[in-house]
């Protein structure tokens, strides 16, 4: 049956079209003008109808799964659902590329990067931590936190980063913060004050970001990411003040910034005064046998780079925690920026990070993460040759996913569709990129979170819907 459906989007927006579909979609349904039990159009229909991409409608429709707003029933094409909340929740763009858990929408591998296990945290030693935090705490322990963050911690990061990333800082150059979130919503408000009103972003990149940069009211302008990184030339010829790089292990794709990107990009920051945004956001996952933990950019131009890190992957998203490591003249900056929106991160959350950094605990709980990383990406590595002749994994082994670059003639859309139907939830690379029409078939898959049969399984489901289209 070929239904019809009226979608609003404009092509001259900078917002993309993957994301006007989805939140014209959303909008209709929480305004009650698309009704519970609503079938929808195909996503090759509605594709041909807008004259878009069919990749762009699935990525659109699959977050609108995940979302809890459609539901995808084998046989039965797309529905809205039928038991929606009276007030649906708001959707803040998320930094991470997580979600509900797979069993809320029928999935069973959630291979979404991003996913996380708390089996991997190290519980008795938080709890050991904290409980020492509790009984060591003084009176002023219990009131507002210094704005920067608790000096103990900030003194414990400033050794751990210099030890295992070689970040050029002291505990006066430090912040802690809420996770990456909060470092790129300061940084974004810190540019907006300033009269920068773009920043240059990595595409392929984190669509989180890219809409979140948005939102803060700069306009991302995407600079092309290739074997050697980010494109250095690029970025000069375009005239930014202020870039933002995963440059130790780019996400999604995984590469590692070379030496002469890394020398090119700091010689740009010093040479024009530009920013450079590092996110560091899975630094101590580096697992790649006999290859060498690349050292922080930051190092390269420590008057220019604001370094931020995170617990998110390490540990756990839910404990909110991150830091900023920056020269104090633009720490100050972005800490008056900070003084008109919270009065501090949770005090004893610090301190008992504090503890396990003191202790070593947190160094031996790294060493337990990156060699269960490296055995999920084993299975990976093997699972992808055997079920999907011709794919090849790219980038470094590191962090907690990796970028599948599949064979030009397959479908990378109908992949991801199919391999849903089967009960695995993964991304394709289409949707890590600002122009998605133009990059080849790939997907991003999180593995480090699922058992090794776990990953051999999901793969295996991926690589039937392959030999299904043949």
């Amino acid at each position: 049956m070929a239904l019809h459906m009226a979608v609003d989007v404009v092509r001259e927006s900078e917002q993309s079209l993957t994301s006007q579909i989805q939140g014209f979609i959303r909008k209709e349904i929480v305004e009650g003008i698309l009704h519970p039990g609503t079938r929808l159009p195909s996503s090759r229909r509605l594709a041909d109808d807008l004259g878009v991409s069919r990749s762009v409608v699935v990525e659109a429709f699959g977050q609108l799964v995940a979302e809890g707003y459609l539901e995808a029933v084998r046989g039965a094409g797309t529905r809205v659902v039928t038991h929606l909340e009276a007030e649906p929740p708001q959707v803040v763009p998320a930094l991470l590329d997580d979600g509900p858990a797979p069993q809320a929408f029928g999935a069973r591998w959630d291979l979404r990067p991003g996913s996380h296990t708390f089996a991997a945290f190290p519980r008795r030693e938080w709890l050991s931590c904290y409980q020492r935090a509790l009984d060591h705490a003084e009176a002023g322990d219990h009131g507002y936190p210094p704005l920067a963050g608790e000096m103990r911690l900030r003194v414990e990061l400033a050794h751990c980063l210099g030890r295992l990333r070689g970040v050029r800082t002291s505990a006066d150059q430090m912040m802690v913060v809420a996770g990456f979130a909060q470092t790129l919503s300061l940084v974004c408000a810190m540019l907006t004050q300033e009269g920068i009103g773009q920043l240059g972003i990595e595409d392929p990149g984190h669509p989180g970001q890219r809409q979140f940069v948005r939102d803060s009211g700069l306009r991302p302008v995407p600079l092309p990411v290739d074997a050697e990184g980010i494109d250095v030339a690029a970025l000069a010829a375009s005239g930014l003040r202020a870039v933002l790089v995963t440059p130790a292990h780019q996400f999604p794709t995984g590469v590692q910034l070379s030496a002469s990107r890394r020398e090119a990009l700091a010689r740009w920051a010093r040479e024009t005064g530009g920013l450079v945004i590092e996110d560091d956001y899975d630094g101590g996952l580096w697992y790649e046998k006999g290859g060498i933990r690349p050292l922080a950019l930051q190092r390269e131009a420590p008057d220019h780079v604001v370094y931020s890190g995170t617990v998110s992957k390490t540990l756990v998203p839910g404990l909110r925690l991150g830091w900023i490591a920056a020269p104090r003249p633009l720490l100050d900056r972005l800490l008056r920026v900070r003084a008109r929106q919270d009065l501090g991160t949770d005090t004893l959350t610090q301190l008992a990070f504090a503890e396990l950094l003191r202790g070593g605990q947190f160094d031996r709980h790294l060493r337990r993460l990156n060699a269960r990383a490296r055995s999920r990406r084993e299975a990976l590595e093997e699972a992808v040759q055997k079920q999907l002749p011709g794919a090849r994994i790219i980038g470094r082994e590191a962090g907690l996913h990796a970028y599948v670059r599949l064979p030009r003639h397959l479908d990378e859309a109908a992949l991801v569709s199919g391999a849903f139907a089967r009960s695995v939830l993964v991304r394709g690379g289409a949707a890590f990129h600002a122009r998605p029409g133009s990059a080849a078939p790939a997907l991003v898959i999180g593995h480090a979170h699922l058992p090794c049969s776990g990953v051999a399984e999901a793969i295996r489901e991926i690589g039937e819907v392959v030999r299904a289209r043949r």
